[in-house]
């Protein structure tokens, strides 16, 4: 059975920073690609970033691109999302998927989300 938990989320000012991890369970995570895609209060479900299996290719959507860094450790069956000078409208739910393709990642499995505010 695929699980994914996510942890790491919590209060933060604008210009903080947090690490988000994503702790994968059943199924050989080193041969998939993963992404983060978040939901702020309110809204839809917005693709944020990408890696690949090996970890050696990442994207990022416009918004978060020289803040936000993803990156995994296959030897720890592990996704991590590392979010540097945050803003307001960082704040959402942020959920991993085991996909690589965006529409897949927002339509398919997801953990519980890990929650993270930033307030001023």
């Amino acid at each position: 059975e695929v699980q994914l938990v996510e942890s790491g989320g919590g209060l933060v000012q604008p210009g903080g920073s947090l690490t988000l991890s994503c702790a994968a369970s059943g199924f050989i995570f080193r041969n998939y690609a993963m992404s983060w895609i978040r939901q702020a209060p309110g809204k839809g479900l917005e693709w944020v970033s990408r890696i690949s299996d090996t970890g050696a290719i990442t994207h990022y959507t416009d918004s978060v691109k020289g803040r936000f860094t993803i990156a995994r450790d296959n030897t720890k069956n592990t996704l991590y999302l590392q979010m540097k000078n945050l803003k307001l409208e960082d704040s959402a739910v942020y959920y991993c998927s085991k996909n690589w393709d965006p529409v897949a990642a927002l339509n398919g499995y997801r953990g519980q989300g890990t929650q993270v505010t930033v307030f001023s």
